[in-house]
């Protein structure tokens, strides 16, 4: 026998036969911490504007045209739905008209453009003392134009022989002299003075623009 026959043969080692996986351990979920809300800085927070207070402004107008400004004005404010409450034209105060609003600059953008308007009158900006701080220009206190909301008659100020000049009416352009006043009527009766005949004419107070007073004797 060779030597290679008389090594010992050893027996192979069994291998064990893979079973089955084993399933993986699940990972416990550490419970997450709950972070506090971060509360919105003040800065970001919407913050409602103040609204604009109402106020009473005068608007300038041409002499003559305060009626036709107002109906324009009133008619614009309708169709642009703008914040304008009160519109009134005195008959004491000419060449202006009253708009009650809110802020000057919302009723400039609102004239623009409109025929026989020259402004809006306010009043001027408080200066400050020292350490003060300067007050916004405001509209016309209601004090400033009580006096103009009172109700006069229209042949107020005429007196007899007063020289006057129609503005409206067939007369229009003539000069006049004042002959007699109704107040309860607040009717004149005037003479044209370039009339061949001296044909009296009875009119409103309104109708007429007084030209020269009627000059008292001399004592």
């Amino acid at each position: 026998m060779s030597p290679e026959d008389n090594k010992e043969v050893k027996p192979e080692e069994k291998k064990e036969a893979p079973g089955p996986a084993k399933p993986a351990e699940a990972k416990k979920e550490e419970p997450k911490e709950e972070q506090p809300q971060k509360s919105k800085p003040r800065g970001q927070v919407p913050l409602e504007e103040p609204e604009e207070p109402k106020e009473i402004f005068a608007v300038k107008t041409s002499i003559g045209h305060e009626k036709i400004v107002a109906d324009m004005i009133a008619a614009r404010a309708k169709k642009r739905d703008a914040q304008v409450y009160a519109i009134l034209s005195p008959q004491k105060l000419r060449g202006y008209v009253l708009v009650e609003g809110k802020g000057i600059e919302r009723l400039r953008t609102l004239l623009k453009g409109l025929p026989k308007v020259r402004g809006v009158v306010h009043s001027e900006e408080h200066k400050p003392r020292a350490g003060q701080k300067a007050e916004p220009r405001k509209g016309i206190s209601l004090d400033d134009i009580v006096g103009q909301l009172e109700p006069t008659s229209t042949v107020e100020g005429i007196n007899e022989g007063d020289i006057v000049e129609l503005i409206s009416g067939p007369f229009k352009g003539e000069k006049a002299r004042v002959e007699q006043i109704d107040k309860s009527k607040e009717e004149i009766t005037v003479a044209l003075i370039e009339a061949i005949v001296k044909i009296p004419v009875t009119v409103k107070g309104e109708a007429v623009r007084i030209l020269e007073k009627e000059k008292e004797e001399e004592k």
